[in-house]
């Protein structure tokens, strides 16, 4: 069937399974939006306030479902203002196709009104990256990119489209695409057998997992993994609740902002078994003494992970779930029943606490889990706030922690909290973020009032940029270069002004009653917490030390 390539471009997104975009239009890519016009009741379009948004909520819209996220941008300034989120995206593996559109042909290289080459711009941070400039490749091309963007590793991919292409004629066929997730098997029989021997040697196990976990699905196998092993289990930001975090043999973050019991037990453990992690700067803190006393296990699908950041004792290279499996159907259960009373006694010891007299994130959070029974969708900003939704939400489910860990994106959590609502009605989607990352992407609060997405919006309101600030007191002398927001700025009625509900909470005492509010308005909320300037995130490891020289407010005290 002859048609032209705006209308190829939405039969391929159909044939790809999908249901919504993200976008802005412009006038590089009106072809594809008067043709998304004509299909709008097969997929639904959110007109997100910026493009940037649009980016954030596709990456929302994908860790929530584990499905590829779509947005759309127009040429130039629309096309680059996609850049942060399709990074974002890139550095946390999260399958997402961002469709640009550019000038014509004969406009093409010549400096053209809102001509850019978003195609270079994107091939550091994106899998694929590709500029379609003939309409008889067109459908292939899409096609390749929902392939790559969710195959392997997943990631962002970037398709650029000149617009007469959008408008050129070309014969179309369908084609059903492969449903089955492509896999890179890299080990055999005797990869397997060796990890196991590692595993039965051991009498001081220790489990880091990563987010690869969540991405690989394989949250069963890791469970019957973990009670097979009879191992304490640690899980990176990017991993929440890829394992059940009631289980007592689960003992918080690792790292920077990690327990002390994770710290310690990767410190004292014999054999640290990582699982889909890339061994983030922020978790192994001084490479040279990190699991010092361990052999180290590595199993990730991605080759260019092993002894990039930390040299392993041995690894495989393939799918988690998969090999998951393979080695649960022949490992037998092991018993370390000394080893984990011991970290059980350091949990005991060295708990996560907090001023519970006075209104702080900690308690929010903890007030959050009981009155949602830890089943919200929680998205964060970066910054302390983040590291407090980690540490004080009790995740029991994989793709309910959405948060930008690798790039550290202010300004991530509303359009993911948009794209993951959108995605997940059936949750209810709460977006935790300090009042300077609310202040860079406040304006997709319009964006969730125009389509009356209910998500609640929680700000940690500290006047401060808080995690900067807390590095300036530790590190700087107290010398608080430009990290002060103390204005005339009114949050509440920015919200209101946006079309959303707002409260302020500034007391214990109205915490309880606000969120109550929130959870039952079935509209999009904003509560604005005002809590100290100076709350600061325990456990903390100072840059370069090693993890077991994490450090609390006590720690200093006693100093």
């Amino acid at each position: 069937m002859k048609m032209t390539g705006s209308d190829i471009i939405v039969e391929c997104l159909l044939e790809q399974g999908v249901d919504t975009v993200f976008g802005y239009p412009g006038g590089a890519i009106l072809n594809v939006y008067d043709a998304l016009y004509k299909r709008s009741d097969e997929i639904t379009h959110i007109l997100t306030s910026h493009e940037q948004g649009a980016s954030h909520a596709a990456d929302g819209y994908a860790r929530a479902t584990g499905k590829v996220g779509v947005c759309l941008a127009t040429s130039g300034p629309g096309a680059t203002n996609l850049v942060t989120g399709i990074a974002t995206a890139y550095m946390d593996s999260i399958p997402m196709v961002a469709i640009t559109c550019n000038v014509t042909t004969p406009l093409l290289g010549k400096d053209s009104f809102q001509e850019v080459d978003i195609f270079g711009i994107c091939l550091p941070i994106t899998k694929y990256s590709t500029i379609v400039k003939d309409v008889s490749t067109l459908a292939d091309t899409i096609r390749r990119a929902f392939k790559i963007a969710r195959s392997g590793r997943p990631g962002p991919v970037l398709v650029d489209i000149l617009k007469d292409v959008t408008a050129a004629p070309y014969d179309f066929e369908k084609v059903v695409p492969e449903q089955k997730k492509i896999k890179r098997r890299q080990y055999g029989q005797a990869d397997i057998d060796r990890a196991i021997e590692m595993i039965r040697e051991s009498k001081r196990p220790f489990i880091m997992v990563g987010g690869g976990a969540i991405l690989s699905g394989a949250d069963g196998s890791l469970t019957e993994f973990i009670h097979k092993v009879d191992a304490p289990v640690c899980e990176t930001l990017m991993a929440q609740g890829a394992f059940d975090q009631h289980d007592p043999r689960y003992t918080g973050l690792p790292g920077m902002h990690g327990t002390k019991a994770s710290n310690f037990g990767i410190t004292e453990c014999d054999l640290l078994i990582a699982l889909g992690a890339r061994f983030s700067d922020r978790v192994y803190g001084n490479a040279k003494t990190f699991a010092r006393d361990a052999k180290i296990l590595q199993i990730d699908i991605d080759a260019a992970e092993i002894n990039k950041n930390v040299k392993v004792d041995f690894s495989i290279v393939g799918d988690l779930k998969e090999i998951l499996e393979k080695i649960n159907a022949k490992l037998e259960s092991e018993k370390h029943t000394e080893w984990v009373e011991h970290i059980q006694e350091l949990k005991k010891k060295y708990p996560l606490t907090y001023n519970k007299s006075a209104l702080t994130c900690p308690l929010i959070m903890e007030t959050l889990d009981r009155l949602t029974q830890g089943k919200a969708i929680i998205t964060t900003d970066v910054g302390q706030h983040q590291m407090w939704a980690a540490q004080y939400y009790t995740y029991s489910e994989p793709r309910t922690f959405l948060s930008s860990g690798g790039l550290g994106t202010m300004g991530y959590g509303i359009g993911a909290a948009i794209g993951a609502q959108v995605a997940r009605p059936d949750k209810q989607v709460i977006n935790i973020g300090g009042d300077g990352c609310f202040r860079m992407n406040m304006n997709e609060l319009a964006t969730a009032s125009r389509y009356n997405i209910p998500i609640i919006n929680i700000i940690i309101d500290n006047h401060v940029l808080g995690m900067v600030r807390q590095w300036q007191t530790l590190f700087y002398g107290k010398r608080y270069s430009q990290t002060v927001l103390r204005d005339s700025v009114d949050y509440c009625k920015v919200a209101e002004g946006l079309g959303c509900m707002a409260m302020r909470v500034t007391s214990v005492d109205e915490l309880e009653p606000a969120l109550k509010a929130a959870l039952a308005a079935d509209r999009p909320v904003v509560i604005d917490c005002v809590i100290d300037d100076d709350d600061t995130v325990y456990p903390m490891v100072s840059p370069g030390a090693s993890i077991d020289q994490a450090f609390d407010a006590s720690d200093l005290a006693a100093k």
